[in-house]
């Protein structure tokens, strides 16, 4: 039973220090959740190699694995104050400064974006920051994390009817913005540092780019009648052809692809065809079906999957 990731290491490699390289010195590596698929330690020391001194990690409980040459940021707020006092946290209300009650470290403000998720809006955030100066908590900078929704002039236009209401000069980290469009907003206003979070465009590309393979294994296969039974729920077989046991499942994250056409939520495939789901994934396996006269894989042979890599928990990780 194996999900496996495979990585052409030297054109990993190289998409990793080509995005580095065009966004220079602003750029801050988010190595959160299940590390893009790769696991947070691989991204870690990726980063370190391209000379990073910052990286953004999701929440408290991923500092864990963060190595002593690279500051944290935690992106998430938190109610309940780290025992490590190296990273910067995230507050965007008076609540989440209250949570750290006596924690004795350096924060993010979080600006509310259109997002409307974390952050204080420009009428709450003198009252935050009059709360961060009496928790005696230092301002790293601003943080203001932009939606995909849009383009990156409207991303920038968010980030210039901000700018009036900080402090002069205070560093502003930003997101979702391609790096042609982050280095005008710098040459815009020079009295400003900025950084910018990127994730996906670094590790994956955007889109996926084909050096990166998502694929899991056959454990097993049965002929099939069309009106035959078979998994947890005794599904009808809807035609003949050949059950196939794939060893992924929802413990991996695997899930139906949302489409209004059954026959295209099946996110398995062999030589180009799409594998019919025969029910949901269950927590290891995943029962597809294959028509009598399509390609179909043997035990021990690996099918594609078309699944995002940050909602996959992979088995191994194969560099070639």
């Amino acid at each position: 039973m194996t999900v496996r990731l495979t990585v052409d290491r030297a054109a990993w490699m190289a998409q990793v220090q080509t995005v580095a390289t065009s966004y220079g010195e602003g750029l801050v590596a988010v190595v959160k959740g299940n590390g893009y698929g790769f696991t947070r330690p691989v991204l870690h020391d990726a980063a370190v190699a391209n000379g990073a001194r910052f990286v953004c990690v999701g929440t408290v409980h991923e500092l864990v694995d963060v190595p002593a040459d690279l500051t944290a940021v935690v992106l998430t707020p938190t109610l309940t104050a780290p025992t490590d006092t190296r990273a910067v946290l995230t507050v965007g209300s008076v609540e989440h400064v209250q949570g750290l009650q006596g924690w004795p470290g350096s924060v993010i403000v979080k600006l509310a974006s259109s997002m409307r998720r974390y952050g204080a809006t420009p009428t709450e955030l003198a009252a935050l920051l009059v709360a961060v100066e009496a928790a005696n908590l230092s301002v790293m900078a601003f943080g203001l994390h932009l939606p995909l929704a849009g383009d990156d002039v409207a991303r920038i236009d968010e980030i210039e009817q901000w700018l009036p209401a900080l402090p002069a000069g205070s560093p502003l980290w930003v997101s979702h913005l391609s790096a042609e469009a982050f280095h005008r907003l710098a040459a815009i206003h020079p009295d400003r540092e900025f950084r910018v979070r990127v994730g996906t465009t670094l590790w994956h590309g955007i889109p996926r780019a084909d050096f990166l393979r998502l694929t899991a294994d056959v454990l097993q296969t049965h002929h099939v009648r069309a009106g035959e039974v078979a998994g947890y729920h005794h599904t009808p077989v809807p035609f003949d052809g050949t059950l196939v046991a794939i060893g992924a499942g929802a413990a991996h994250g695997m899930a139906p692809i949302e489409d209004v056409d059954p026959e295209r939520r099946s996110p398995f495939h062999f030589q180009r065809q799409r594998m019919v789901l025969l029910e949901r994934p269950h927590m290891h396996t995943t029962l597809t079906m294959v028509p009598v006269g399509q390609p179909c894989p043997r035990v021990g042979e690996w099918v594609d999957v078309q699944r995002p890599l940050i909602n996959t928990a992979v088995d191994e990780l194969l560099w070639t």
